[in-house]
């Protein structure tokens, strides 16, 4: 059972000073877990800024509601044979090579053939932080995108991966091939991201929004299109197809953020090729590299041999 709530609420005097996620939990009659999501993924705002759970409501605040909340309380995940390929794995972690057009974990309306399901199929061990729809689940990559992402085994290899996101300890690296060309060979985009509020599919750089940093770096020019090397300094959703798309460099075949194109029209040409972390079990430095896609390295031979032309 899906359940769609989008309305308004003026904060009237005998609210002042409750938490932002009691005071929904119960107007609404919804779970204060799922009010809590809904702050996180920016699907309630506050004033038409971005908010947080614990914060303290104020007279005449207004509570933009634009969610989704799917019933859980019957469903059970199944576990899935979908083959993983696996890069590295120990007693803590499972690293692994995310595929393009796989889901990390269920939402709404993919509740089966997700990582997730994967995962419960090859391994009894996975940390329950983030909950029983969301086993082992550290951080996420977007459906379009390929690469890497490191899965915990348990709590405690779940925790200290976390902080490791958290201090910024540990490093992802992203190779994506943008439309346009750069005059500097690399450069910073320091630009808050929220919702946009005429597409809730899609993030935005917007005044109220979430700190976000991303950092780029010229790897190889083509006469029309340009490979970058992205670095994130922090991990919104969306955060480099929004930051590129902000700077009129779009990811090239990202059609919802306007990098549609003839050159590749089947996702986002973005990899997660290198993570830096350090080893749950004995605090080693670790570094894992995977090489381009074929699809994407197509392209990039194309482009090739089109500028030796």
């Amino acid at each position: 059972m899906i359940k769609k709530i989008k309305k308004t609420i003026k904060i009237e005097e005998k609210y002042i000073g409750e938490r932002l996620d009691v005071f929904l939990s119960e107007v609404l009659n919804i779970k204060r877990k799922d009010v809590q999501t809904a702050i996180e993924n920016d699907e309630i705002l506050v004033s038409n800024k971005t908010s947080k759970s614990g914060y303290k409501l104020k007279l005449d605040d207004e509570i933009q509601i634009d969610l989704t909340i799917r019933d859980e309380e019957n469903l059970k995940l199944d576990a899935e044979d979908i083959p993983l390929d696996i890069i590295y794995e120990d007693e803590d972690i499972i690293l692994i090579n995310k595929p393009k057009g796989l889901v990390v974990h269920p939402g709404a309306g993919n509740f089966s053939h997700t990582l997730v399901n994967a995962l419960l199929y090859y391994s009894k061990n996975l940390s329950s932080l983030n909950g029983e729809f969301r086993p082992g689940i550290v951080h996420r990559i977007d459906k379009d995108t390929w690469g890497l992402l490191i899965v915990a085994k348990n709590d405690n290899a779940h925790q200290y991966l976390s902080k490791q996101l958290e201090d910024h300890t540990m490093h992802r690296s992203y190779l994506a091939l943008v439309k346009g060309t750069f005059s500097n060979n690399k450069g910073e985009i320091d630009a808050p991201i929220g919702r946009d509020p005429s597409n809730r599919l899609r993030m935005k750089v917007k005044a109220g929004g979430k700190s976000a940093i991303s950092y780029y770096q010229v790897v190889e020019r083509f006469s029309h299109y340009t490979l970058l090397n992205l670095d994130l300094k922090t991990g919104r959703t969306h955060q480099l197809r929004a930051h590129l798309a902000f700077i009129d460099h779009p990811i090239v075949g990202d059609d919802l953020y306007g990098g549609k194109s003839s050159l590749y029209e089947n996702g986002q040409l973005l990899i997660a090729y290198k993570i830096v972390f350090k080893r749950p079990k004995d605090e080693k430095m670790m570094e894992f590299k995977i090489p381009l896609p074929k699809e994407f390295e197509d392209v990039i031979n194309k482009l090739k041999s089109e500028n030796a032309g």
